[in-house]
C-alpha cells in the first residue's frame, strides 16, 4: 500500500481542514494509497516537553489570540518565529530525518508554512530521490520562507495565479510548480444542497422569508463576533462558534431585533452555510472559499488586525468580485445593506468560481508517485541513521 504523509499543525484549524479534505476526497476516489496525518509538533516534541512545562501547546496561544480578536502585531512576531526556526534548524531536521527513516513514507506533504525548508531537507537527509510537495493553504504567499522555499526539493502546489507568479518570481523552476483551482475543501462543500432549506431555517428559529447572513471566525471564534452581532442587529445570523463554548453562550444569551441563533462545534457546516445568503467573517482563505463554493458572497474585515498572510484574500474577493470588505465594524451595516440590494449580481459572480482543487492535487501526488524512483537511504548505515 502506497503511504502519503500529510504534515499540519493545529494553530488555526485549516492546516487539519486540508489534511481530513484530501483523506476523504482520496477515499471516494477510491485511490489505493494510506493518507498518514503527521502532527509536525508531535515529531518535534514527542514528549509534550513544553506543553509540561508551560501548561499548552506551542499553538494554544496562536488559538487563544484569534478567540480573543489579539492578531495586531503578528507580522512583527511572525519574523520573531521564522528567526527562532532558523536557529533550531539543525535539531528539528535531525528529529524530522529519524522519523521519515523510521516511517518510510512514499510521499511527504507539508500544508503548513514556515517550516518547508527543514521538511524538505529533512526528506532528502532520510530517504534521496523521495518526493516532497508543500500545499498552500493560503490563496498566495508571503514572502520571504513562509510557503516558498525555491532553492530546495520542493514541490509547490498553488490554488490562485497569484501564488503561481510568486512561485515563478521567487525562481521555482516550472517542473516543480503546480496550479490548482483553488483551495482544498472537503468533498461535503462539493455537492449539492439536499433537504428543505425554509424548513431548516423555522427550525433554528429563523424566519424563511428574510436574509439570513452566516458568521464564522474559524474553528476557534472570535470575541469579534460580540461586535458585529450588535452591529448588525437588524440582520438574521447563524453564528458558528466552533469549539469557544463560551461565545457561544454569551452571543445565545444577546438581545437583539432580529433573529439569531449560536452554533458551538459542527462537522455539518456545509449544511448550516447553506440556510444562508451571505458570509460574515475574517478573510481566512479556508472559510471564504468554503462559503463562496457554497454561493455566499463575502463580507470581511480589513485593517491592522488582518492576518498578514491573509491581506491578499481580501485583494482576491475585491478582483472577482466576490463580495465587500471593510475597515471597521461600524461599516458593517452600510456594506450589509449595499450587498443585500445588489445579492443576486454577487451570487451570479460566486457561481462562476469553480474550485476543484481537492481532486487536482490528488493528481499531482497521483504524478509525483508515478514519477519517482526508487528512493535510498542517504548517507550512514540503517542503525545509524535512525540513532543520528
Amino acid at each position: 500500500m502506497t503511504t502519503i504523509d500529510l504534515v499540519y499543525f493545529n494553530a488555526g484549524g485549516g492546516h487539519r481542514a486540508a489534511v481530513q479534505a484530501l483523506q476523504e476526497t482520496a477515499k471516494e476516489q477510491g485511490r489505493p494509497w494510506t493518507l498518514r496525518p503527521v502532527n509536525l509538533v508531535r515529531v518535534l516534541d514527542p514528549g509534550a516537553s513544553f506543553q509540561r512545562l508551560t501548561g499548552f501547546e506551542p499553538e494554544d496561544y496562536y488559538n487563544l489570540r484569534l478567540r480573543r480578536g489579539w492578531t495586531a502585531g503578528l507580522a512583527h512576531e511572525l519574523k520573531l518565529l521564522q528567526g527562532l526556526i532558523r536557529l533550531a534548524h539543525r535539531p528539528m531536521l535531525a528529529a524530522l530525518r529519524r522519523h521519515w527513516l523510521q516511517s518510510r513514507p512514499d510521499l511527504v506533504v507539508s500544508v503548513v508554512p514556515n517550516f518547508n525548508r527543514v521538511l524538505a531537507e529533512s526528506v532528502q537527509a532520510a530517504w534521496q530521490g523521495l518526493p516532497f510537495a508543500t500545499v498552500m493553504t493560503d490563496l498566495a504567499d508571503h514572502p520571504p520562507r513562509f510557503w516558498i522555499e525555491p532553492r530546495v526539493e520542493q514541490h509547490l502546489v498553488c490554488g490562485t495565479p497569484r501564488a503561481a507568479e510568486q512561485a515563478r518570481a521567487a525562481g521555482v523552476p516550472a517542473s516543480r510548480l503546480h496550479h490548482v483551482s483553488g483551495m482544498v475543501l472537503r468533498p461535503a462543500f462539493h455537492r449539492p444542497a439536499t433537504g428543505d432549506r425554509r424548513a431548516d431555517r423555522a427550525a433554528l428559529g429563523l424566519d424563511p422569508d428574510r436574509p439570513v447572513a452566516a458568521v464564522m471566525f474559524g474553528g476557534h471564534g472570535s470575541r469579534q463576533m460580540l461586535k458585529i452581532a450588535r452591529a448588525l442587529g437588524e440582520v438574521q445570523l447563524v453564528l458558528l462558534c466552533g469549539h469557544n463554548a463560551a461565545l457561544q453562550a454569551e452571543l445565545a444569551a444577546m438581545r437583539r431585533a432580529a433573529p439569531h441563533v449560536a452554533l458551538g462545534f459542527t462537522q455539518n457546516v456545509p449544511r448550516v452555510l447553506q440556510l444562508a445568503d451571505v458570509f460574515v467573517g475574517k478573510p481566512g482563505p479556508g472559510s471564504i472559499s468554503e462559503a463562496v463554493q457554497l454561493g455566499l458572497p463575502v463580507l470581511t474585515l480589513e485593517n491592522g488586525s488582518t492576518l498578514p498572510q491573509e491581506r491578499y484574500n481580501v485583494q482576491w474577493l475585491r478582483e472577482l468580485g466576490l463580495g465587500l470588505a471593510v475597515g471597521s465594524v461600524r461599516e458593517l451595516p452600510a456594506a450589509m445593506a449595499e450587498l443585500l440590494q445588489r445579492l443576486p449580481q454577487y451570487q451570479a459572480r460566486v457561481r462562476w468560481v469553480d474550485n476543484r482543487a481537492a481532486a487536482e492535487v490528488l493528481e499531482v501526488f497521483d504524478e509525483l508517485l508515478r514519477g519517482r524512483s526508487a528512493p535510498s537511504r542517504h548517507g550512514l548505515g540503517e542503525a545509524e541513521a535512525v540513532a543520528a
